[in-house]
């Protein structure tokens, strides 16, 4: 099984960047939501965040290892960071608006990765 080379894997870094900001952002934006009001109202926020915190943290090891079915995780990688980035921003807490930005550059992140 071929592996990227050193220098193929260096030139993902913009990717693995977004990818790590988006983790980040997500985590926070899910333990900030239990922390609201009205956490009920915040689930389907956290459930989102938690996915695409996940599937971000699996395309970055993907990527960076060189996988041969990175392209396939990316696309579903893209996929929830777009369901993400909407339900973040139907809300209103700063939390949000910093996930909402960071899925959005994610996903750019992705997209230019994949073409």
């Amino acid at each position: 099984m071929p592996t990227a080379s050193p220098r193929a894997r260096q030139n993902n870094q913009a990717v693995l960047d977004a990818l790590s900001r988006c983790i980040a952002a997500c985590e926070l934006c899910a333990d900030a939501c239990l922390d609201e009001e009205d956490p009920k109202m915040m689930v389907p926020c956290i459930r989102l965040d938690r996915d695409c915190a996940d599937i971000c943290r699996l395309t970055a090891a993907f990527i960076a290892r060189g996988s041969d079915h990175a392209q396939h995780v990316l696309k579903e990688c893209m996929e929830i960071c777009q369901k993400c980035h909407d339900e973040c921003a139907q809300h209103q807490h700063d939390h949000c608006k910093k996930c909402t930005e960071a899925c959005k550059a994610c996903l750019e992140a992705c997209r230019a990765y994949a073409a």
